[in-house]
């Protein structure tokens, strides 16, 4: 199969303009971005995306759980599409990269095939999953999951968030629940473009992260119950200090972790402690254990641990612990030919690359179990995202496109 030529680059600049345009939805207050999943900002993203795919001749549709989904024609109706794409929604102090990469590099792939007048057999389509950061409404990856047949969309509609609002209420309020049913399309490939999120590629020098598998995750919700009493009047041996319990929690997870490295991490990053006064001992603390590795059995021995020792350990300071698990996904090995062409475009763009396994969950670890899926990782200053400081330079983000531009390419045959 022929390959794209060498010389064939996207628009910089324009790609560049368009990251920034999309980064004044919901600004964040330290120069990143807060466009939760169905907030009044995530759904003035979803147009100003939509006005552009149709600016780009592509058709917008959506589906009952508010994917969108851009279709730029074939030339063989029967073929089925290769799809790119990723998400706008971002976490409450969020950058302006994570995700956004992904679904404009994707669109500024398709105006350059439109600049260049490159017909395509299979269709190309341009997609951002709704709700992959899941901070609003968990778990991550919640749209994505229902279009893999992962979850069921009843249960999507009924996830609720800090104030109890309902997903499906929100999605309708928003108008963006569209009437396609959720995984009625078949895809002959789906390509994600991200961010690294990490430290390794920037301090390795590469330009391009080939991304071979991703991380299995587990998240456990922990209930730690104690007996809330005044801080100055409760002697210390009569506590029943749920706060402590989750002293010692963080530990173990911690201890967990280590003992499996490499590639294997384990932190406490969600905590609400009650009542939360000063002057009362917490009566309780919810929390949420996140363990992620790329091999399953390791994964499933670090949660089984913790659902043995956990109990033990703090039933020895007086206090209770429930534990169940909220999210999860095990760890995907892409398709080794979508790898390749990833890889091979790297190689002939003649950018600096490294296989590497994705520390984060994204949408692409779900589709990868209905389809054939690959990603492409660019890097971070300082490895650092899930913050507004998160930043990456114009090169890094032309460079990631360009290879994403001829992976895609080179998966939906050029017709001459």
């Amino acid at each position: 199969m022929a390959t794209p030529a060498a010389n064939l680059r996207i628009n910089p600049d324009r790609l560049w303009d368009s990251l920034m345009e999309m980064a004044k939805i919901g600004p964040g207050v330290a120069g990143g971005n807060n466009r939760q999943t169905l907030t009044d900002e995530d759904g003035e993203a979803r147009h100003l995306f939509k006005r552009w795919c149709e600016e780009a001749g592509m058709t917008v549709g959506v589906d009952e759980i508010g994917n969108m989904f851009a279709t730029r024609p074939g030339t063989d109706p029967e073929a089925l599409p290769v799809y790119m794409g990723s998400h706008l929604d971002t976490q409450p102090t969020g950058g302006k990269y994570d995700g956004v990469l992904g679904v404009l590099g994707a669109l500024e792939a398709v105006r350059t095939m439109n600049d260049l007048g490159i017909r395509t057999k299979h269709p190309i389509v341009v997609v951002n999953w709704t709700n992959e950061e899941g901070t609003r409404f968990a778990p991550a990856m919640l749209a994505s999951g229902v279009f893999a047949g992962k979850h069921d969309l009843q249960w999507a509609y009924d996830r609720v968030d800090a104030k109890g609002k309902r997903f499906g209420d929100e999605l309708e309020r928003i108008g963006w629940k569209g009437e396609e049913k959720v995984g009625a399309r078949k895809m002959h490939a789906m390509f994600e473009l991200h961010i690294e999120q990490g430290p390794i590629l920037e301090a390795e020098g590469k330009d391009i992260g080939v991304v071979t598998h991703g991380q299995g995750l587990r998240w456990i919700e922990c209930t730690i119950t104690g007996k809330e009493s005044h801080t100055g009047s409760t002697p210390m041996h009569m506590r029943k200090n749920a706060g402590r319990g989750l002293a010692l929690l963080t530990e173990l997870v911690h201890e967990i972790a280590m003992k499996n490295q490499p590639n294997a991490v384990g932190a406490i990053g969600h905590i609400d402690v009650y009542p939360n006064s000063r002057n009362i001992i917490p009566g309780k603390v919810v929390c949420t254990v996140d363990m992620r590795t790329h091999l399953l059995d390791k994964l499933n021995g670090m949660v089984d641990e913790l659902l043995e020792r956990a109990p033990r350990l703090l039933a020895e300071i007086g206090v209770g612990f429930e534990a169940q698990i909220v999210g999860q996904f095990d760890p995907p090995a892409f398709d080794e030919g979508l790898v390749a062409k990833v890889r091979g475009a790297a190689e002939r763009l003649g950018y600096s690359h490294r296989d590497i396994v994705s520390g984060a969950g994204h949408d692409a670890c779900w589709i990868n179990d209905v389809a054939p899926t690959a990603m492409i990782m660019c890097p971070c200053v300082d490895g650092l995202s899930h913050n507004e400081a998160e930043e990456i330079s114009k090169d890094w983000a032309a460079a990631g496109t360009d290879v994403l531009l001829h992976a895609a390419l080179e998966a939906a045959e050029i017709v001459d």
